[in-house]
């Protein structure tokens, strides 16, 4: 009995801990960045290894501030049009390791993220001047797209894009000590005379309900180039937008399913 219990030990012990699926989008999402990965870490193309840590069951606001990089998968993104107000503490993409994306686009407090910036030209056909994005990912490349495709909706649209609140900005996100993705040169903002921001909203009234004024025409344009929306998350940001390819994809492929 005790020979069997040994052989059936032994034999759970040599199956493969299977790997989150989620790992395998993150590697498809950034090729020019991640070589691969196994079931608890990822690999860079240089060969750095960054692990990948597990699912937490940890508060919201833990999770925001010091998360694995699997944890940036805690909240499906709701790709599209129909999707729900998003309940309490609903933020999917707000969750953000912040190692594996200075490893991607450096940090911008040394100087590594502007070394990298491209120019932009932010709906030309309507003046909308030059933005400054980072060229690694193709980040720059895809906003370009956006601009190009931005640039051909309907006149009345333009006032929620012209002018864009700006790209790269080597800052915190506010009241936090976190990284703005727009410090790596990843999310822009349009503009933001008809944008609503949960925290402007709370520092007036004392609370915050979610609140959009952005055509979701102009959602749908930056979501089929990798961006997410932040008017998707409670804690609204409806002028932001970041490129987080993965989330689009895992969304895509039906997670979550309508």
């Amino acid at each position: 009995m005790r020979a069997f219990a040994a052989v059936l030990l032994l034999a759970f012990a040599a199956c493969p801990v299977r790997a989150d699926p989620a790992l395998d989008v993150l590697v498809e999402a950034y090729p020019d960045q991640l070589k691969g990965h196994d079931a608890s870490s990822v690999t860079f193309k240089d060969g750095t290894v960054m692990p990948a840590g597990e699912r937490t069951q940890r508060s919201f606001e833990e999770l925001l501030s010091a998360p694995t990089i699997l944890d940036q998968f805690a909240i499906p993104y709701p790709l599209g049009t129909k999707f729900k107000v998003p309940g309490p503490d609903e933020d999917p993409g707000r969750i953000r390791n912040d190692a594996f994306f200075k490893k991607m686009y450096g940090d911008c407090r040394t100087g590594e993220v502007k070394k990298h910036l491209k120019s932009v030209a932010w709906l030309p056909r309507h003046g909308g001047g030059i933005l400054m994005a980072t060229e690694i990912n193709g980040v720059a490349d895809r906003l370009t797209e956006v601009s190009r495709e931005l640039d051909t909706l309907p006149q009345a649209l333009m006032k929620y894009l012209i002018p864009p609140g700006g790209t790269y900005n080597c800052r915190a996100i506010a009241e936090t000590g976190r990284s703005s993705v727009h410090g790596y040169g990843a999310a822009v903002d349009i503009g933001t005379r008809f944008s609503d921001y949960w925290l402007w909203t709370q520092k007036r009234t004392g609370t915050f309900a979610w609140t959009n004024r952005i055509p979701i025409e102009i959602v749908e344009v930056f979501e089929r180039y990798g961006f997410i929306w932040g008017g998707k998350w409670y804690h609204f940001d409806t002028m932001h937008f970041e490129y987080r390819p993965e989330l689009i994809a895992l969304a895509a492929k039906g997670w979550p399913r309508e």
